[in-house]
């Protein structure tokens, strides 16, 4: 019987893994650290294990490492809690056959495990594909985020890192496609090659086949000496042809030549020229829908498919503007510490961004340039993103409704005036609202349009002297 080794510290989940497994016919063995999946691995060869990264004793991904001194040939599939770019590519390179998120959809991972012992059972000896360590530096660009949107995307770019085979990111505009094909170059088997960009939106149709595929001398007027193109350029290395959908037809055609055989023409030659690199293409277009309109051929379009990386746009992941504009400010405040108020991160959150990321660094450059001290406030951002919304009317918050029936009934017990009760209100107010604006009254009067020495005054009277050290 087929055996699957699951390694896995939360009961519950190891427990619903090993009921699928024996559901599915196979006999299913549990470990709740990676020192006990370790041990059972040498006592017995499972044909699959399905490893969590967060282990108590090891990371899972050194757990990885070890399993594949043991045994080399054990598909190893990944699950994690914590999804992003930096764990999907580790796994790549360790060898993982799968890797799923957190929390796991059944259907899906049953078809996962079918379908890496339905591989292993047809080739037992063949080993996971390994990644050679990256030359990428300790400024390699990353992609941010961790959130559930991401992670089919962050799936999607571990396999085409550990892949040679043509790749077309898709995703609107602004979203970090070029920052996606790099990310890929970096970590591929062809990272110490070059990696060059064509945008084929920039450039009319005789000049982008002379730039793609380069000319010989006297290929037309002006060409007066032997040019070699993007292809040559990216020998050994990448070549990342951005906005593919805009490439002529009569281009795309001697493409499709070139990536199906290697070969092509330079303009005015005749003699083939062969030349190895990957290709790598992006585009915000529907390319089905262009291949309907007869803009793009069909064929072209799957050999350039053969894996596709789907971003999705800036509004379906929120979760991640935080810390996307914490790494954005990080690199913008040239030796400032800045950072986001409460107020203006819940505007970032709230925007719709229909720029995308590109539209988001946009605006924190902005912020930053608008800002006098270490706190990015709302009236630091543009226009668009400090609408406020319309005054709620009563019972629009029935919390906060009913915590100042329960103040203004134990207040009413004992004497006093419309003027105390507000005071008290007001100093409560400013007491909730000054960590917001990191204690500084100046960026507090400057956000509520109120005089600075008029707060100042409300405050000396609240708290007595005025905190010194202010920005």
């Amino acid at each position: 019987m087929t055996t699957v080794l699951i390694i896995e510290d939360e009961a519950a989940l190891a427990s619903a893994i090993a009921i699928l497994v024996r559901r599915l016919g196979h006999e299913a063995l549990t470990a709740a650290s990676a020192t006990l999946g370790l041990q059972k691995l040498q006592q017995q060869r499972p044909s699959l294990v399905v490893l969590d990264i967060g282990l108590p004793d090891l990371n899972g991904l050194q757990a990885l490492a070890r399993i594949r001194v043991i045994d080399a040939a054990i598909p190893v599939l990944i699950v994690t809690a914590h999804g992003n770019l930096q764990n999907a590519v580790e796994a790549r390179k360790g060898g993982a056959a799968g890797y799923l998120v957190k929390p796991l959809d059944l259907a899906e991972l049953e078809r996962t495990i079918r379908s890496l012992l339905q591989a292993a059972e047809a080739l037992p000896m063949a080993l996971p594909a390994q990644l050679p360590p990256s030359d990428e530096g300790a400024a390699a660009p990353l992609l941010i985020g961790s959130c559930a949107a991401m992670q089919p995307a962050f799936s999607a770019i571990a396999h085409a890192c550990a892949s040679d085979a043509p790749v077309l990111i898709t995703g609107p505009t602004g979203i970090g496609k070029s920052l996606t094909a790099r990310v890929i170059h970096l970590h591929s088997a062809r990272h110490q090659g070059p990696f060059v960009t064509l945008s084929c939106a920039s450039l009319p149709e005789g000049l982008l086949e002379a730039e793609l595929f380069g000319h010989e001398k006297g290929a037309f007027s002006g060409a007066h000496e032997l040019r070699i193109g993007h292809l040559d350029r990216a020998a050994g290395g990448t070549l990342f042809l951005d906005e593919i959908g805009e490439i002529p037809l009569a281009a795309q055609v001697k493409l499709l030549r070139f990536v199906e055989e290697k070969t092509f023409v330079r303009v005015g030659g005749r003699e083939d020229q062969r030349v190895d690199l990957r290709i790598l293409a992006a585009t915000n277009r529907d390319l089905l829908q262009a291949v309907a309109e007869k803009r793009f051929r069909e064929d072209l379009l799957y050999r350039l498919r053969v894996l596709e990386v789907q971003l999705p746009p800036l509004a379906q992941r929120r979760s991640d503007i935080p810390g996307l504009a914490a790494y954005l400010l990080a690199g913008m405040a040239r030796g400032r510490e800045v950072r986001l108020s409460q107020e203006a991160a819940d505007a970032l959150q709230q925007h719709a961004w229909p720029g995308n990321v590109r539209e988001l660094r946009n605006v924190l450059e902005r912020a930053v340039a608008q800002c006098r001290g270490s706190l990015i406030l709302g009236a630091d951002l543009p226009p668009e993103l400090q609408t406020r919304p319309a005054a709620a009317g009563p019972g629009a918050f029935p919390a906060l409704d009913a915590a100042l029936q329960t103040w203004l009934d134990d207040r009413l017990r004992h004497p006093g005036d419309y003027a105390a009760l507000v005071e008290e209100l007001e100093s409560r107010v400013l007491g909730l609202l000054l960590p917001r604006y990191d204690h500084k009254p100046t960026h507090l009067a400057r956000a509520l349009n109120i005089h600075r020495a008029t707060l100042r005054k409300r405050l000396r009277e609240r708290d007595g002297p005025e905190p010194t050290g202010e920005a």
